[in-house]
């Protein structure tokens, strides 16, 4: 890797943010099943919300998803303002000001 590749690779990794997108101000009610295996995401870049698409790898590479395995069929309210301390679950932090305040992302313009 040259000089200029290598400032190029540093300027990158230094606009990396380690705080997550606010990308919703609700909950997501969501049926899981026993077993499988969830990727949460956790950056708030996701397109998929509320799991784990990718997007991280490229916008958020500091924040990496939760993966977690429900033990029985479930219906839950999975966080979506990436705030909560119960993570992947919602614990009623979208409520505050904060979250509330904060600006939703926008879908990409075609």
């Amino acid at each position: 890797m040259d000089e200029l590749d290598m400032k190029s690779m540093v300027a990158y990794l230094l606009t990396q943010t380690t705080e997550p997108l606010v990308a919703s101000k609700q909950p997501f009610k969501v049926q899981l099943k026993a077993g499988k295996r969830y990727s949460w995401c956790a950056c708030g870049h996701s397109k998929k919300q509320p799991f784990c698409d990718g997007t991280h790898k490229m916008l958020a590479t500091k924040i990496l998803p939760l993966r977690f395995v429900p033990d029985q069929d479930c219906t839950v309210w999975l966080c979506g303002c990436k705030h909560s301390g119960r993570a992947p679950y919602c614990d009623g932090t979208h409520k505050q000001d904060f979250i509330q305040k904060a600006e939703l992302p926008t879908a990409p313009q075609s």
